[in-house]
């Protein structure tokens, strides 16, 4: 099997070219805007430094690809607001140009990373796939925007609705970090943690392992199509992720509240029945997750 990962150097496509590697060839197109090459240490597959708006590059990238998964996105809500034009043109055309070279190329079946952002502040917990849409942002608009184009593809394509994945290799820096990572790098580092808001809006934490699993199974199962939650099937709010990151690390720095980001979510968490009908189940814990996090660090 050949397999395509676009945005491949970043933090979830790094950590699915680590698994792929041991069952076909992997070729990894990203631009580097959020990836990192040191992400790919170890990655003996091929790398191909470029946009997926590049028409030219990607059929070269789809030359002999049977898998995509497609991971190549501006992944930041408050990033979106303050750029949606950009948000717009690569999470939404460039999803369009990558499953018209997937057509192209006439691939299998195509994985596309999407989010639980879709759902917006509607009220229903735990959030189904069947629930009607209510995006709040620009980056839930084009994610919703890349969903229906998968819908609407000449191949197979599936939809995963990430939650809150977090792990080794996120980045911890930069004014839209995810919460877990920043918030363990002040522990460690004995520093304030910061808090946005109240602390009480919660969250499905999903560690990285276990989403590379749901895309896999994605890929692989033949019965998968349309839109799926992966998640963990908890709902946390911050500060119980703080007070946990405080316990697996022992540390004794405070708490910093911080004002509220704009179109943030307020509550949030997932039913993954969907996805744990086709046999998938999540292994890690959150408090097991955020120890390997440590362990690595």
């Amino acid at each position: 099997m050949h397999f395509l990962i676009t945005g491949g150097a970043g933090f979830i496509g790094s950590h699915l070219a680590r698994r792929l590697m041991s069952q076909g060839t992997v070729t990894i197109l990203d631009n580097l805007s959020s990836g990192r090459e040191n992400n790919l240490a170890g990655f003996t597959g091929r790398f191909l430094k470029g946009s997926i708006l590049d028409y030219r590059l990607l059929d070269e990238a789809f030359t002999g690809i049977t898998h995509v998964f497609h991971l190549a996105a501006m992944v930041s809500v408050p990033e979106s607001v303050a750029h949606p034009a950009r948000c717009h043109e690569t999470n939404v055309e460039g999803t369009r140009k990558v499953l018209e070279a997937a057509g192209r190329a006439g691939v299998k079946r195509v994985v596309l990373a999407s989010s639980c952002a879709i759902y917006g502040n509607e009220p229903t917990m735990p959030k189904t796939e069947s629930l009607p849409p209510t995006p709040a942002s620009p980056y839930a608009e084009s994610k919703l925007a890349g969903e229906k184009l998968c819908a609407s593809a000449r191949i197979p394509a599936v939809s995963l609705r990430f939650f809150n994945v977090y792990g080794p290799r996120q980045d911890p820096h930069g004014p839209y970090a995810a919460a877990v990572p920043k918030l363990l790098e002040a522990a460690l580092a004995g520093s304030p943690l910061p808090i946005h808001g109240d602390g009480q809006q919660t969250r499905d934490f999903v560690f990285v392992e276990d989403v590379v699993s749901a895309l896999l199974q994605a890929a692989f199962h033949p019965d998968m199509n349309g839109i799926y939650n992966v998640a963990s099937g908890e709902s946390t709010s911050i500060l119980q992720l703080a007070r946990g990151i405080l316990d697996v690390t022992r540390s004794g720095s405070p708490l910093e509240h911080l004002p509220a980001r704009p179109a943030d979510v307020r509550f949030s968490s997932a039913s993954i029945a969907r996805l744990q009908a086709t046999g998938w189940r999540p292994s890690f814990s959150l408090i097991k997750g955020l120890s390997r996090m440590v362990e690595k660090n």
